[in-house]
Order: structure tokens, then sequence, then C-alpha cells
């Protein structure tokens, strides 16, 4: 571990030379019971044993200069692993009072605040504690690029771990497809959950873990891109049908990130017209997409989130899927399946983050109708001068029997 760098891996030396770079005089971590998850992650807050950390608390991470806290006295110990000394509050005027110490000679601060929540997984904290710090001195300013660069970016093990992710799910997809194949030739009925709960048991058997159980979705709920098949609620799975596998999960390790694919079959011999149109469609949105992010790495060329799906987009619009588009291109993976990091976005927010060495995220257009739907996901990894797709390309509908 570097001199500046913490017991939580943070690199302080790091982040203040970002901090200067920027023009910023600090960034201050805040967390209320778990609300500022971002912060929580960069300090490790809240994972040290032998005290609670149930009170609010601030860490100021100035440009140059040692770090300094605010803590309550009854929580004096919450950020005794990180570096810097600690002023301690009980009352609410000693919590203010302390905020002004602590922000003394601070004009700018980065806090995990986006403004008008342009970008919802960066807007952390509350509207009341942004008007606080603002009493206090410093203009707030959003911290994104500082999330992206030290909350958000992979390291070797955390991509080595991704890759082995990956490779299960892959197999774990090859084995649904080949059950609904065998039950439909053998005339067995089944459903959406019955195959999606054989997939909860292979994520089991692999070894890995996730939020959720896997979708499966036929038909019509293919065209709803969040549907997923319970036990009470789910359709059989029949011939001549578009199906959606969607799958996500990581290895049951500390620290393991996820991976995320999504992959379409069809239940008869021949995929209709429209199916394989579209399906077409966004395999060349998709396309774009990875092209896009390896020629900006291989060239050194800064590229941001909403440039990505500007350039995936494009290629629906022109083949005149404007109205069939219902979400981003691709989200940001990293602990949680929806990861702090860059989201290729420029259709429910803007995102004007970078895509940095370490950056691991999604590329999944989809086009939904009343009567199916399609999407393709793939996931990629940034490294210096390259990125890589961590898996193979689905380039056709899968013909299941």
């Amino acid at each position: 571990m570097s001199p500046s760098q913490t017991a939580a891996g943070l690199d302080i030396g790091a982040v203040q030379a970002a901090l200067r770079a920027d023009g910023l005089e600090g960034w201050l971590l805040y967390d209320f019971r778990g609300l500022n998850p971002i912060a929580a992650d960069v300090t490790a807050v809240g994972r040290q044993g032998g005290h609670l950390a149930t009170r609010r608390w601030y860490y100021l991470i100035p440009a140059t200069g040692e770090p300094r806290g605010l803590v309550h006295k009854i929580e004096k110990h919450s950020l005794a692993h990180l570096p810097g000394s600690t002023s301690q509050y009980a009352g609410r005027d000693q919590l203010e009072a302390g905020l002004r110490t602590l922000l003394t000679g601070v004009r700018r601060v980065a806090m995990e605040y986006s403004p008008e929540c342009a970008i919802p997984y960066v807007s952390r904290i509350d509207a009341g504690t942004v008007e606080l710090i603002r009493q206090s001195g410093p203009e707030v300013v959003s911290s994104g690029d500082l999330i992206q660069r030290f909350s958000a970016v992979w390291d070797d093990f955390a991509i080595e771990g991704h890759r082995l992710a990956s490779e299960k799910l892959y197999q774990v997809k090859d084995r649904a497809f080949h059950m609904i194949a065998r039950r439909l030739r053998d005339r067995i009925p089944t459903t959406e959950y019955d195959i999606q709960q054989l997939m909860a048991g292979w994520f089991r058997d692999l070894g890995l873990i996730s939020d959720s159980d896997p979708n499966v979705s036929v038909a019509a709920n293919a065209g709803n891109p969040h549907y997923l098949p319970t036990a009470s609620e789910n359709k059989p799975i029949q011939a001549n049908q578009i199906v959606l596998l969607d799958l996500w999960g990581k290895l049951a390790r500390p620290a393991a990130v996820y991976a995320d694919i999504t992959w379409i079959g069809y239940t008869g011999a021949a995929v209709p017209e429209p199916c394989a149109k579209a399906f077409a469609a966004i395999c060349g949105a998709r396309d774009a997409g990875v092209h896009l992010v390896q020629d900006a790495a291989r060239a050194g060329r800064e590229l941001r989130g909403f440039e990505v799906d500007r350039a995936a987009s494009a290629v629906l619009r022109e083949a005149g899927y404007a109205d069939n588009i219902l979400h981003r291109t691709g989200h940001s993976l990293g602990e949680t399946v929806h990861g702090n990091g860059v989201n290729m976005d420029d259709y429910e927010t803007h995102d004007d983050r970078r895509l940095l060495p370490g950056t691991g995220f999604t590329i999944e257009p989809g086009v939904y109708f009343d009567d199916f739907g399609v999407r393709t996901e793939i996931n990629m990894v940034v490294a210096p001068r390259d990125a890589a797709v961590t898996g193979p390309l689905q380039t056709e509908i899968l013909a299941l029997v």
C-alpha cells in the first residue's frame, strides 16, 4: 500500500491530483445510514468492525493538505481507519459549526450531486444536505468524474473475476436454450418460470450469485424489457415464439463485479422476417457502439458515455425503429449489476463521464413491440489503448427446434 493509500484502498494523493486538475478545493464524502453507497464504498465506513456508523459523518479530501472529518461523538471512531484529523459534534448547533470549520477556505467542493438529477446514479445527496453545505460556504459541484475514477474503475482482480463470471453465464445460457429445445421436442410442458428456476440452480452449481433470478421472456413478454416471471405470473413456452434470456451474476467472493448478457432464441425452424429484421438492426447498433469504443481506446481519444449511445441509437433510428427504443444503450457494471460508473446514455440521461481504462459496462440495444421484443447484450472492458468484448457476439436469432 502506497503512503497515500488508505486501508479502504483509496489513494488520497491520486484524488488530490485529480481535484487540482479539475480546479476543485475538495471532495466531501458524506453518508447517513447508507443513503450514499458511493461514499460508503470509497471510504469503507461501516465495514470496519467494533463500532457503529448510524449518525451523519463527513470526510473532506482537500486538494492540498491532510484530509479531515466530522463525526458524531457517540461514533467517534467511524473514520479512524482513514488518514487525517477528525472533529466531533453532538447537537445540531455543533454539527453546523463543525461543518463551517471543516469547510473553511473551500470555495468549490465535489459531492455526489447531479444538477437537475441529470445522472441519477451520481445524485445521492439529499437537497437539504446540499443546502446545509452551501450555507457553510462552498459551491457544491458534481463528483461524477471522481466517482468514475475512484469508485468505478476495476483492477486486474476484478477484471479477472468479471471474465470468469461471464464464461459461467454463457454456460447457463447454453444449458437453458438446450433445455427449452429438448422439452419442446419431447413435448414436455414448460414455462418461463420453469426455465428460470433451472437457471437459478445452475447459478448456484457454478458459484454465481445475483440480486435476482434470471429473466426468461417469451413472445409479448419479451417486449417488456424488465419483465420477470414468477411462480404465479408466467407464460408457457410454446412453438414459434421469441425467447429472450437475460442473465446477470458475479462470483461469490469479496469485491466481485458483475457480468450481464442477453441472448435471443426462437422456438421454430424459421425466424419470422420482422423478428430477424429487428434483430439485424440491434446487432448493427451494438457493433457501432463496440467499434466506437475500440477505435477511441486504440487512438487514445477521450470518449464519453453519451457518444456511445448516440452511435448505437443512430443505427436504430436510421432503420426505422425510433419509436421502439425504450432505454439507453448500456449501463455501468460493478459490485452491483448497475454500477456507479459511466452509462452509455444520451436517451434517459446525458452521461458525459469518460470511459477510463478499467471501466466495465454493457452495450445492449433493443427494440420492443406489442407482440415481441429483441435485445442483444454484451460486456466491454476498456484497457489502456484497447477495449475488449468479454464474450461472444450473437449474430442471428437461434432457431431452437
